[in-house]
């Protein structure tokens, strides 16, 4: 069994309630997201891509990718937290429930033993970033027994 397919947590763990602030809230991402989900990034493309941690990677595709192709994206990412492989959570507005961004809790294919978290806002909610990374980064280090986390800093 490779790393990424090693649960992040013992299945015991109870996987802590994601972070709510006045501004914004964390959820687990899901196929039911997949429209406003797809609308978030595809308008943010290359917002999302000069982020801290996004450089260089392969996701967002610069050219996108159909609804149906991101639904197929969304089920393995709920595939994963249901095996525990891995937690990608949507970040929705407050008020509103809008889906603003995303938030990827993952093992590290680089560092064995570390935790990789990647996070994006859209580029018209860009003024969140460093409060997302804040907030997520202190519930990590809270409520989840990581004993490293790789998070690109803001």
């Amino acid at each position: 069994m490779t790393a990424a397919e090693q649960p992040l947590v013992p299945p015991d763990f109870d996987v802590p309630d994601p972070p709510a602030t006045d501004r914004f809230r964390l959820e687990p991402l899901g196929p039911r997201h997949n429209a406003a989900d797809h609308a978030a990034w595809t308008s943010s493309i290359d917002h999302i891509r000069a982020t801290a941690g996004f450089e260089g990677r392969s996701w967002p595709p610069p050219e996108g990718m159909t609804l149906e192709a991101n639904l197929e994206d969304l089920r393995k990412h709920a595939e994963d937290f249901e095996r525990r492989t891995g937690f990608t959570y949507t970040v929705l507005s407050v008020p509103g429930g809008d889906v603003i961004g995303c938030v990827y809790v993952y093992s590290s294919r680089a560092e064995p033993g570390t935790v990789d978290v990647r996070s994006w806002v859209s580029a018209r909610n860009a003024a969140l970033d460093a409060e997302l990374h804040r907030v997520v980064g202190d519930w990590l280090a809270r409520a989840w027994p990581f004993a490293r986390i790789a998070y690109a800093p803001r």
